[in-house]
């Protein structure tokens, strides 16, 4: 079922769109209880390996969500919940 889902997402999400929700996930936005919005540490080539785009365009959504407020990255990665917002009225 998730390889279904990951394929469908692969062909009709943007990279943004794909970054965004795999965010969410690694803050484990959706599960019961309180999301942790700080993810555990992982790298631009990480996350471009996952969403099947280069780090080079990681980099620069990374950049647009720190811009409009939906992420603060220093070293470690916190998502905010206006993400998941953004995400939902897509």
């Amino acid at each position: 079922m998730r390889t279904q889902a990951d394929l469908v997402d692969q062909l009709f999400n943007s990279s943004e769109k794909r970054l965004a929700r795999i965010l969410l996930l690694l803050a484990e936005f959706g599960k019961p209880g309180d999301p942790e919005s700080l993810i555990p540490q992982i790298t631009q080539e990480t996350l471009a390996e996952m969403i099947g785009t280069t780090r080079s365009r990681v980099s620069f959504f990374m950049n647009r969500f720190r811009k409009l407020g939906f992420i603060e990255y220093n070293g470690r990665i916190r998502v905010h919940r206006s993400l998941l917002n953004v995400v939902l009225h897509d």
